[in-house]
């Protein structure tokens, strides 16, 4: 009897051990809202991570977050800016209030410095990192960095007679890394820097509601007109292209190579720590038939991780996990060997892509602009295609970033939180992976009846010759599936006051083109659209064009209305000589008319950037 009665015991306390155990072990979706601990404002794109494993979010426009876990379980929110928090799962509801640290906001590690090196520094302006093989890393304090961040100059687009110039060509650009860039400064407090706004960048940040290609081509244009929100006595035209939308599914394989700078300038949260976290959202993604390798450099460059099936995402997983940043940074040597790998594991019918990770900090070996220009566009003959994602502030290289992505047959954009490494490798995964058409060329031919002269609003950096056209050894920009690329030009009607040439005096030994008898085509067209492109694996182009007719009215979509109103902020931002009546009130009262295709609420976000904007500068 005694003995039964002990055994009874011994399964009660059984059964309750294995009810604990399944209670912890339980899943559960944990749903809150992520605000600021100073005004209660949503926290937009905080990250929310189940500790010591891959499984992430972000918080979308409202704060709100939904995350499946088990109880018991630690979850860690953490955004720039703010002190991370850890809490341990009790319950399906847990808003979290975070507290800003100003200190993180000023955290920029650069290069590390022996301590030979920094003989001459005071101790207290040092800090030290004690790294894993126990020696010490020498670093200068954030307060005495000086920012090194580096973007290419331009010149503002100026108006052009159509007597002089009728044509205006330029390559497409399909890259928004101005935009997310632009959105961290602003989130800093700061106004970014002139050269870092690249205007066409801003506009084609959002999507728009083109028409999709229906037909042999894989892409489609389309175009309207209206009147210019800056100045009403012209005509502004929008100019759209939709390359054509495939599954994410139905994608042909990916032959992969992600490419990581673990240099001494990428360790951070903000750099190495985030590339890594917005790899794995893109290996969540993977299918059995996709590959990837993994290639990273420092001083010098090596293989981590050959090229695994997408289906064994544990193993790269815990590859990107061991990644660690020190040293200098030979990018040139890291590039050359992710090509050689990318063809080694070539697929004929696939998408062979790699995907560098970096701050464009390079130090070593082929460093300069024009050395890694030269290298790309030899390397991009092999079919492999380039996708550059920039990390990092204080000194991150933009200038050369833009280098790669434009000589390499590829996309650019700049990762700023894990919220737009989301939008970026996971919602515009097909764009930014796999290319529809290439070598993408848009000229404008102006009727001069109609239109006196024009402006193209941004694209600086994408200006080609009329005679490149039609010239298929010219390089121009790439399209993915389901991009779209948006052009404005400022349009000034015949009959209206206006010199844009400037005040030059008449010719005397010729007739000057404005003094010359125009000939009458009778044509109503305000302009026409032509466009070329090339297959993905093709060298001839072929051609599409489009013309366009002024009704003379207002009826734009809701979508025009709101690129317009992108448009007007970037030549406020650039203080444009030709931004007229602009002012940030106007840009968000226009914004404010087109929010109705915004399901991920950028749009909503770009208002709140306009007004945050419009704070620190009270006299626009």
């Amino acid at each position: 009897m005694k003995t039964n009665g002990i055994k009874a015991i011994v399964l009660t306390v059984l059964v309750m051990v294995m009810s604990l155990g399944s209670l912890s072990g339980q899943i559960i979706t944990v749903k809150g809202k992520v605000t600021d601990s100073t005004d209660g404002s949503p926290i937009i794109a905080c990250s929310v991570v189940v500790k010591e494993t891959a499984d992430a979010t972000v918080s979308d426009v409202n704060g709100n977050y939904s995350i499946s876990v088990k109880k018991g379980s630690t979850l860690v929110f953490s955004y720039i800016g703010y002190a991370t928090k850890k809490i341990k799962v009790k319950k399906e509801r847990l808003n979290v209030v975070l507290n800003p640290d100003n200190q993180l906001l000023d955290e920029v590690v650069v290069a590390a410095y022996s301590a030979r090196d920094l003989a001459d520094i005071a101790p207290q302006k040092l800090v030290v990192y004690e790294e894993a093989r126990s020696n010490k890393a020498y670093y200068l304090r954030p307060e005495i960095i000086a920012n090194t961040e580096d973007y290419n100059s331009f010149v503002e687009n100026r108006f052009k007679s159509v007597t002089d110039a009728p044509l205006s060509t330029f390559s497409i650009d399909v890259d928004a890394a101005s935009y997310s860039n632009m959105r961290r400064f602003v989130n800093q407090g700061q106004i970014p820097p002139v050269d870092a706004i690249r205007t066409e960048e801003l506009i084609n940040y959002f999507s728009y509601n083109y028409a999709k290609p229906n037909g042999k081509d894989p892409v489609k244009i389309s175009a309207e007109v209206g009147e210019c929100p800056w100045d009403k006595s012209h005509r502004l035209v929008r100019i759209g292209i939709k390359a054509k939308e495939i599954a994410d599914e139905s994608l042909p394989a990916s032959n992969l190579v992600f490419l990581i700078d673990v240099s001494g300038s990428m360790n951070g949260p903000t750099r190495l720590e985030l590339v890594k976290s917005s790899l794995k959202l893109l290996v969540n993604n993977l299918r059995e038939q996709d590959r990837v390798a993994i290639v990273v450099y420092a001083g010098s460059a090596g293989e981590v991780l050959p090229s695994t099936s997408g289906s064994n995402k544990q193993k790269i997983r815990e590859a990107l996990d061991k990644l660690t940043a020190g040293g200098s940074t030979a990018g040139g040597a890291g590039i050359q060997l992710a090509y050689k790998i990318a063809r080694k594991n070539f697929m004929e019918e696939g998408n062979n892509r790699i995907i560098l990770c970096t701050d464009g900090d390079f130090n070593v070996g082929v460093s300069s602009n024009e050395g890694l220009e030269k290298l790309v566009e030899n390397e991009r003959k092999s079919g492999v295609f380039l996708t550059v994602l920039g990390y990092g502030m204080g000194n991150y290289k933009d200038s050369k970033m833009q280098a790669l992505a434009e000589k390499g047959n590829g996309n650019h954009a700049y990762i700023d939180n894990l919220q737009e490494a989301n939008k970026v490798l996971v919602n515009e995964f097909g764009g930014t992976i796999y290319t529809v058409a290439k070598d993408v060329k848009l000229q404008i031919e102006f009727n001069p009846e109609i239109v006196q002269a024009y402006r193209l609003i941004g694209y600086e950096s994408r200006l080609l010759n009329d005679k490149d056209f039609n010239d298929d050894s010219k390089d121009a920009g790439e399209m993915g599936a389901g991009h779209n690329v948006t052009a404005f030009y400022e349009i000034v009607p015949t009959g209206i006051q206006f010199n844009a040439s400037g005040n030059i005096d008449p010719l005397k030994y010729q007739q000057s083109k404005e003094t010359k008898p125009k000939t009458s085509i009778g044509s109503k067209e305000l302009l026409t659209v032509k466009l070329r492109y090339k297959d993905p694996d093709g060298n001839s182009s072929k051609k599409i064009e489009l013309p366009l007719i002024d009704d003379k009215s207002n009826r734009v979509s809701s979508d025009f209305r709101f690129a317009a109103a992108v448009a007007m902020f970037g030549q406020l931002l650039v203080h444009s000589e030709f931004k007229g009546e602009a002012s940030y009130d106007k840009v968000i009262t226009l914004a404010k008319t087109a929010l109705d295709n915004d399901e991920q609420g950028y749009r909503r976000e770009f208002v709140r950037l306009v007004e945050t904007v419009k704070g620190t500068t009270p006299n626009f």
